[in-house]
């Protein structure tokens, strides 16, 4: 079934690869570089410079991109990275980068319609996220669309990789050598401790959880900038006890983006095509970008200006990919351990922190998993929970919750590898009907924002 599983996730990348990279890039030339040059612009909207508490929506835009960023900025930046690496080494990081960059531009255009086109749930509360976009801008004959998108988001948005990767952490760092025991479930293995952690991860979600977006986005808002902020002081440390090894690896990321000399993993097109969807795939599983769950928490913006949104969403592949995750990449390739390890995923980054801080790396890592890992809990829940609102109607879709909070105990207790190919054919899917009405409705897009730099040129004038 493992295989099965594996085989299906290779096999969908490889459309959704030039849809995401090519869609990105279309997105890139039509606006005609508009979104970055007003990249300051979104920084002053972060700040709150125009927040208006009467404006439709529920969270402000700071803490809508952090609701973005918890959920994106958390395991993947440091078992995600480390996989890629581990398959196909240094170069594997330009193709991060590459995905990141164009998927600023996806994130603008995807975030702006999830405003523009706002929608009403059962109960009559304004929502934001792909599928209201479908339903409310393309009509009926695209609805199936929306159907999909929201199917493929109740399991992409499970917590089922944060719980596992958090729960490898506890153990490989805290009690390496500790057996707690096992018991059997028909053919499959518990093993107890992974269990109790589990379990109380599940306890300690469902705390927050169950307080919906706002509280999410209060917690997110808090936790965000800590968890990244600690991160980048310990790499930097890493970074700098390794100074000497610094520019040959920088240098080696360009030169191997197109060489694969490292590349270990299933060829399409050829090593660097097997290297590009390496790099691709974990870029999109961390950043998100063009899949839709960013559009999702800046549709909640408290907001009437859309092109606002799209600015700051523009902001989270940035700040996920181009900063946290080249931290930890090249906290690994520094240290030397993606070629003297065996491991990969969060065993290896484990392995990175501690080959250069003896003694006390990997357990500060450890603190970093916990903040990573239990504020992509926190958000992942409400796409859920949105989603499955969006099909059932919101007193069903509230169940969701519940759902998702028990599948904290299984991604504790099953394997890596599984898990990250069942929540890469997720997202794979989710991709399609986000871009595709991303390209639909491009337009729209670009008449908004020449009016919002218009009226926000004559403001200033």
């Amino acid at each position: 079934m493992s295989q099965l599983i594996q085989t299906l996730a290779n096999g969908i990348w490889t459309p959704v690869l030039f849809l995401l990279i090519l869609g990105g890039l279309f997105f890139f030339f039509y606006s005609r570089f508009i979104q970055y040059k007003y990249f300051f612009h979104a920084i002053a909207i972060l700040r709150g410079k125009y927040d208006n508490p009467n404006d439709p929506g529920y969270i402000n835009a700071y803490q809508a991109l952090s609701t973005a960023l918890a959920s994106t900025v958390g395991m993947g930046n440091i078992a995600g990275v480390a996989f890629a690496i581990s398959i196909g080494g240094p170069g594997a990081l330009f193709w991060m980068w590459v995905a990141a960059f164009v998927g600023m531009s996806s994130n603008f255009f995807t975030s702006t319609l999830s405003v523009m086109y706002r929608g009403k749930d059962s109960e009559g509360n304004i929502q934001g996220g792909p599928m209201y976009v479908i339903r409310e801008a393309l009509g009926k004959s695209w609805y199936p669309l929306a159907v999909i998108f929201s199917v493929c988001c109740l399991i992409g948005c499970l917590p089922i990789f944060q719980a596992n990767q958090l729960t490898q952490a506890i153990i490989d760092i805290g009690f390496p050598t500790v057996s707690f025991g096992e018991f059997v479930i028909g053919e499959f293995v518990v093993n107890n401790f992974k269990l109790m952690i589990g379990v109380l991860l599940t306890v300690f979600a469902g705390i927050v959880i169950l307080g919906g977006i706002q509280r999410i986005g209060n917690w997110a808002g808090k936790m965000v900038p800590l968890m990244i902020v600690l991160y980048f002081l310990c790499v930097l440390i890493i970074l700098l006890l390794n100074i000497e090894v610094v520019p040959k690896y920088l240098w080696m990321i360009f030169t191997d983006a197109f060489s694969a000399d490292y590349y270990k993993g299933p060829l399409f097109g050829g090593v660097v095509g097997g290297l590009i969807q390496t790099g691709v795939r974990r870029a999109s599983f961390s950043n998100e970008a063009g899949i839709g769950t960013a559009p999702m928490a800046l549709g909640a913006s408290r907001s009437k200006e859309p092109i606002r949104e799209g600015l700051v969403s523009m902001l989270s592949p940035a700040i996920d990919t181009l900063l946290v995750c080249t931290l930890t990449a090249l906290a690994i390739l520094v240290t030397g351990v993606w070629q003297s390890s065996g491991s990969n995923g969060v065993t290896l980054t484990a392995t990175a922190f501690q080959s250069a801080l003896p003694g006390f790396g990997n357990y500060l890592l450890l603190v970093c998993c916990f903040f990573f890992a239990v504020t992509s809990l926190f958000s992942y829940s409400y796409y859920g929970s949105k989603a499955m609102s969006f099909l059932v109607g919101v007193k069903k879709g509230k169940l969701y919750n519940y759902f998702y909070l028990a599948t904290i105990i299984f991604g504790a207790v099953v394997s890596m590898e599984t898990i990250i190919n069942i929540i890469d054919i997720a997202y794979a899917i989710m991709a399609f009907p986000t871009m595709i009405s991303g390209f639909i409705l491009a337009p729209k897009v670009m008449e908004e924002a020449k009016r919002y730099f218009a009226r926000l040129k004559s403001a200033t004038q």
